[in-house]
């Protein structure tokens, strides 16, 4: 027998399935994004709130608990009083909570902001992720269409903010009374045809993917996609097909009084057959009144009724955010980006809580998303991000390292960025590997000769670096800025605020 311990088995690293590490360069280019996004939305009147990660499984209202474990969408546990929690889906269902809860200390309307991550149970993929971040804004106890219209002047107002100009960018809007009038109008109406209403939508929302006679066919017999993959369809008949087409397949939106007699006529017909549908058109009429009035064209702000958003909980109008230039991508083929966000009322989610209507309305935009956006167009990480300036160790006595700390506190007072070396000081050559590698642009040396005297030597790493590369003779060197100085204690902050002006300036030249 062999009594030999066996050795304990290496943890493997690895990262799970659907979630990412973020980078410092990813993480200060989300803070700039979002810095921008919440100047808009302070402007506008709304104020922050923020509401934890999970929520009791049943408040979030789209994933109930099934006699086991709830996690259809979402990552779900059990609290010790045997409660089901799940980790946040989105951003809505926890505000709907947090109004109803605290909804006698609440000043309705209600106008917040927030971000934070989401987290879906789903099966990861390319450009799929099981957590990503997103930033929302609603209006609580606001009734009226006119909260609509400003979420989408507010929409069209962050993208630009954001460095998208007029014309990269729509923001399109429809109302889904309109799409459920006409799912009435052509017998879908009621809860037992749930299933073929969301199937309809789902075929109307491939309308950009795969044109007016893709959608045809989905909403008919079926499609064959070119791999020869068949989709089943709705099985709707002709003529209920080409009533569907009529409302939603992509054409002008024209404003009241300009309408032909064509037009009216189409639009009465729809409106005789759905009430829904007719209280949905004239809300949009008065979305686009609102807008125009304001100052937002149609190459702003779009009524458009092919949108379909897809959660359940949408009650009235709905938009979405779409950015219109192409960029490349992973196979090199060129694409229209898509959409970054959208939202939409959203009536009955807070009165589930309430028994009483509480109106609500809000929008959504995809962080990540958004971020790789504007990376393509240049618009973000931008800005140079100056790594500190590295005081480095000659001495390890209490003494010297007291001077040491102090200077680099010094530095950090003054506003620059600094540390003091914190590896093995012994080695001085790995102090400024060190420094190289981090792209340090400054080294701060005092070793016990310097500490005598009271001064300190100041190292221009960036000028050194060229320096080394271009500098031929002797006459060169003389005409160049000077890598390395030695200056009193009393001057350090003044001195290497002026080598870090220096280097911003040839930067600046250098385009």
């Amino acid at each position: 027998m062999n009594d030999k311990q066996k050795k304990p088995q290496k943890l493997k690293a690895r990262l799970p399935r659907g979630f990412v590490d973020r980078s410092a360069n990813d993480i200060r280019a989300v803070n700039e994004m979002t810095a921008k996004i919440r100047e808009v939305y302070e402007h506008y009147g709304f104020d922050p709130v923020e509401t934890p990660l999970f929520e009791y499984t049943d408040a979030l209202g789209k994933f109930l608990p099934d006699a086991d474990r709830p996690n259809e969408g979402v990552f779900s546990l059990q609290d010790d009083d045997e409660q089901w929690m799940s980790l946040r889906y989105d951003l809505t269902a926890p505000l709907a909570r947090h109004v109803a809860e605290n909804f006698n200390e609440i000043q309705l309307p209600y106008r917040t902001y927030r971000a934070g991550y989401v987290f879906r149970n789903e099966k990861p993929g390319p450009g799929r992720f099981r957590q990503f971040m997103q930033f929302d804004a609603d209006s609580v106890g606001a009734p009226g269409v006119q909260a609509d219209a400003e979420m989408c002047m507010m929409m069209a107002d962050t993208l630009e903010a954001l460095g998208i100009k007029r014309g990269d960018y729509v923001i399109r809007v429809n109302n889904r009374k309109v799409l459920d009038g006409v799912l009435e109008a052509i017998g879908l109406g009621g809860d037992d045809k749930a299933g073929q209403r969301l199937n309809v939508l789902r075929a109307i929302d491939k309308l950009d993917k795969f044109g007016p006679e893709g959608v045809r066919l989905l909403l008919g017999p079926g499609r064959k996609d070119d791999s020869g993959d068949f989709t089943k369809g709705v099985g709707l008949d002709t003529a209920n097909i080409e009533f569907v087409m009529s409302v939603v397949e992509k054409q002008p939106y024209v404003a009241v009084g300009n309408r032909s007699a064509e037009q009216v006529t189409k639009l009465n017909e729809l409106t005789e057959r759905s009430a829904s549908a007719k209280e949905g058109f004239s809300e949009l009429d008065m979305i686009h009144g609102l807008v125009t009035a304001a100052g937002y064209q149609s190459d702003r702000i779009k009524i458009d009724p092919s949108v379909v958003r897809g959660l359940e909980y949408y009650t009235g109008p709905v938009y979405e955010a779409e950015l219109l230039f192409d960029v490349t991508n992973e196979k090199g083929e060129k694409v229209v980006f898509g959409s970054v966000g959208g939202g939409g009322r959203y009536d009955g989610l807070v009165s589930r809580f309430m028994g009483q209507p509480v109106p609500a309305t809000g929008f959504s935009i995809g962080v990540s998303r958004l971020m790789t956006a504007l990376k393509n167009l240049g618009k973000l990480g931008q800005a140079d991000v100056i790594e500190p300036v590295l005081v480095t160790v000659m001495d390890g006595d209490v003494d010297s390292m007291g001077r040491y700390q102090r200077m680099t506190q010094e530095l950090r007072k003054a506003g620059i960025r600094a540390e003091m070396y914190q590896g093995n000081w012994k080695k001085f050559g790995n102090q400024l590997k060190y420094a190289d590698r981090r792209g340090c642009p400054v080294a701060i040396i005092q070793g016990g000769d310097e500490r005598a005297e009271g001064v300190v030597q100041i190292k221009d790493l960036i000028e050194g670096k060229r320096l080394s590369g271009e500098i031929e003779d002797n006459a060169s060197w003389r005409e160049a800025r000077v890598a390395q100085e030695t200056v009193a204690e009393s001057d350090l902050v003044a001195k290497v605020k002026e080598i870090l002006a220096a280097q911003a300036e040839d930067r600046k030249r250098a385009g």
